[in-house]
């Protein structure tokens, strides 16, 4: 195995539309849903920072102009907070504007993960980098990225987070096809299936939204054809990729077990504020307790309309 690297940038693609969370996403993106008290999307970057990457690159669209509101300074604000003597609130405004060195770059038209992966080639350069998608939270108690960074910084080639699922559930993800690699604690990725029927998958391992590229991965996009939904699938590059014997070639996979909070639709949206709710030092033990008595309460669902 060869060696790469440092990975010091990560790519953020948000430039999708967020159809799932209609009405809520006609006017606001899907990355600035609340989880708690801070937008989805914070967390994310948190986890980049987390890692020593402070070089970011948000993949955007139109109607994303509130992300970069978020990550920016607002001056006015911070002068009133601080003329109140409001230290505390004032710190927690500060630091998303002061996490990081933050980029954007717009997609245009919506062509896929892979199409959104090459807009970033310019900026990465010829150096590996992270991909982290904004559907996934990973519990910072848990990581993740700095395992896949030494991985690809160890083999040379890409990697991508892997999670068991129940067989019977991995028609809803992509699959990876993997054996072991002797002596170590990750896998070798040897093929991906897309949403494959549970006896047709080679197992159930499903890809999540963590990958650390090596730059090898956009030439590879350059060449392949718009596949499932007329969009070009960064999982058809990593197929190439995982088949390569040159530089930049062999793909790797990190089997992810600690906890991850799914927001990519309603119902797991909510269950992922819930659990982060539940573990804050501040007011966790009131909602958990609160959370018990509603449940032991047998209260009835409330009507749809208010």
């Amino acid at each position: 195995m060869s060696t790469s690297a440092a990975v010091r940038k990560a790519v953020i693609p948000v430039a999708g539309l967020g159809t799932r969370f209609l009405p809520m996403t006609k006017a606001m993106p899907k990355e600035m849903l609340p989880v708690v008290d801070k937008p989805a999307i914070q967390y994310v970057v948190e986890e980049a920072v987390g890692v020593g990457i402070d070089d970011i690159l948000m993949i955007t669209g139109r109607n994303k102009r509130a992300l970069e509101d978020h990550f920016d300074r607002v001056p006015s604000l911070e002068a009133t907070l601080e003329e109140k003597g409001d230290a505390k609130k004032l710190a927690a405004i500060q630091e998303s504007s002061n996490l990081g060195d933050i980029h954007y770059v717009r997609q245009g038209d919506p062509k896929g993960l892979g199409h959104a992966v090459l807009c970033a080639e310019r900026h990465v350069g010829n150096e590996p980098f992270a991909v982290l998608l904004g559907d996934d939270l990973i519990d910072e108690r848990d990581p993740l990225l700095g395992e896949m960074i030494r991985v690809q910084q160890a083999t040379g080639g890409s990697v991508v987070a892997l999670m068991e699922v129940d067989p019977e559930q991995i028609s809803s993800y992509g699959c990876a096809d993997v054996t072991a690699v002797e002596g170590e604690g990750f896998v070798q990725v040897h093929g991906l299936v897309e949403k494959p029927d549970p006896a047709d998958a080679p197992s159930n391992l499903a890809i999540i939204g963590r990958y650390v590229l090596h730059p090898a991965v956009f030439g590879v996009l350059h060449q392949t054809a718009p596949g499932r939904g007329g969009e070009i699938q960064l999982t058809d590059a990593l197929q190439a990729l995982a088949r390569h014997d040159g530089e930049g070639g062999g793909v790797y996979g990190v089997v992810f077990r600690g906890r991850r909070y799914d927001t990519g639709d309603k119902l797991s949206y909510l269950k992922a504020v819930v659990q982060l709710a539940c573990g804050r030092e501040d007011f966790g033990g009131d909602l958990r307790s609160w959370l018990k008595d509603f449940v032991a309460d047998g209260a009835e669902a409330p009507a749809a309309q208010l």
